[in-house]
């Protein structure tokens, strides 16, 4: 992994965090950039990002006080999501992120190549969301 690719990385998760860079730039960016799709585990507070040739680099992301229940919700992770989708006004990525942890999210795993963002529960459930337009 360059320090290139990882500054890019860094620079997207930031962006989102910031509320700097919405999904759609963010996906646009690391595409370009050659990754081909990264993770974020909210248990661990990290996001992964994966080239094609398996290297991967990991970076902390922010931490939230928000605990991540035991049951998955794919109703409330899906409206959240319609919110992110619809910037809903005072749609922040801390709050996307707060309410899908309420909704049982333990993280989600994004791939360029599959159009489509996975979101997963403590005990396997999945919520799988077609990325817009496909």
């Amino acid at each position: 992994m360059t320090q290139e690719l990882t500054d890019i990385a860094a620079r997207c998760l930031h962006g989102s965090e910031n509320n700097t860079m919405p999904f759609p730039v963010v996906v646009q960016t690391l595409a370009a950039a050659g990754f081909e799709s990264y993770s974020i585990d909210f248990r661990k507070s990290e996001a992964t990002y994966y080239l094609p040739d398996g290297t991967s680099i990991t970076i902390p992301a922010d931490s939230s006080n928000t605990n991540i229940t035991a049951t998955f919700d794919a109703e409330s992770v899906n409206a959240a999501i319609k919110e992110a989708q619809a910037l809903v006004p005072g749609y922040t990525y801390k709050g996307f992120c707060d309410k899908v942890r309420a909704a049982g999210c333990a993280g989600y795993m994004v791939s360029f190549s599959g159009h489509r963002a996975m979101y997963y529960g403590r005990t396997g459930e999945t919520h799988t969301e077609m990325f817009p337009n496909r």
